[in-house]
């Protein structure tokens, strides 16, 4: 028999004052059985960095041909792609085809370090694809954040990001491995 998804339930304030952008979402994860709390806050994460009306979350990791997320236009066309951890460099190069901006947010400190070394060769020409790496002392304190029901705030000022509860707060000071030539908006 096959495990099914744990639900999670995510009340997520967001204050990024570099975007200028304040509002509050109520989020259902679907946690696949064979992913971590750490990387299910790393998805997290990046919707609180990129949250927008539009942003949603993908199948999971069940399903090859979708990201973790992604934001719509209305005619259908895919304004960004957001894969979190370390996809391969086909799944990369086919999503940088797909979608206007592509965004990977990586994890797991020198594990990450090697993966991008491995495949940023062959990324050269993806000209609309950023990489930002998550400190795996900030992913593994973000893990520790994970329950079913929460609530949470994300702010976000002058590129410092910080993401609480009402015990503890996380600081992710990010590292943009990589940017798009075209900025992301």
């Amino acid at each position: 028999m096959a495990l099914k998804a744990t639900i999670f339930k995510a009340e997520l304030q967001i204050a990024d004052m570099d975007r200028n952008y304040y509002h509050e979402h109520a989020l259902t994860i679907a946690r696949h059985p064979s992913e971590t709390d750490e990387r299910m806050m790393v998805r997290l994460l990046a919707y609180a960095l990129h949250a927008d009306e539009a942003l949603s979350f993908g199948k999971g990791l069940s399903t090859d041909d979708e990201p973790d997320l992604w934001q719509k236009d209305l005619t259908g066309a895919i304004e960004l792609w957001i894969d979190v951890g370390q996809p391969d460099d086909k799944r990369i190069r086919r999503a940088c085809g797909r979608a206007r901006q592509v965004v990977v947010y990586s994890y797991g400190g020198q594990g990450a370090v090697i993966w991008w070394n491995q495949i940023s060769g062959k990324l050269d020409r993806a000209s609309n694809l950023t990489v930002i790496s998550v400190p795996a002392v900030a992913s593994q304190a973000l893990a520790k954040l994970a329950r079913r029901n929460m609530r949470l705030n994300c702010t976000v000022q002058d590129e410092q990001v910080w993401l609480a509860d009402v015990e503890e707060r996380v600081q992710v000071e990010l590292t943009i491995v990589r940017a798009a030539s075209a900025p992301l908006r």
